[in-house]
């Protein structure tokens, strides 16, 4: 058995080539071998945002508090509120972050494949995210 202290792990700032806005990321649990499963507790300022992104054994978002909007490659935006608890499929081009005028914060869950668990590429643009349920 492991306890981890909260507070014991350090917060960092979210990296300006996998987010846009201002990002905390706060490590929950890594993975030991032979598990593969990491968590972090993801606090996004009002209109911060991951950039697209997949993960290739899909990955869970479980929303703490605040309001927030995910969309996949050819969705909708779709709000998330405390409680909600969302999906991705392995491979499934997404991205996910606050709503325009409202912080949230998320624990994000996934599993390393091969000792990866994301691939990162373009940012959201900002067109892009006005399109959001707000700004319509």
């Amino acid at each position: 058995m492991k306890i981890t202290r909260s507070g014991s792990q350090a917060s960092a700032k979210g990296p300006g080539d996998w987010f846009t806005g201002t990002v905390r990321i706060d490590p929950l649990f890594g993975a030991s071998s032979p598990a593969r499963a990491a968590g972090n507790a993801v606090t996004f300022e009002p209109g911060a945002r991951t950039a697209w992104h997949t993960h290739p054994l899909g990955q869970t978002l479980i929303v703490t508090f605040g309001r927030g909007w995910v969309q996949r490659e050819g969705g909708p935006i779709e709000e998330i509120r405390p409680g909600d608890v969302v999906w991705f499929e392995p491979g499934e081009k997404h991205w996910h972050g606050a709503a325009a005028t409202t912080a949230m914060q998320h624990i994000a869950m996934q599993e390393a494949l091969d000792g990866k668990a994301v691939e990162w590429m373009e940012h959201v643009s900002d067109e892009q995210y006005r399109c959001g349920p707000d700004t319509r």
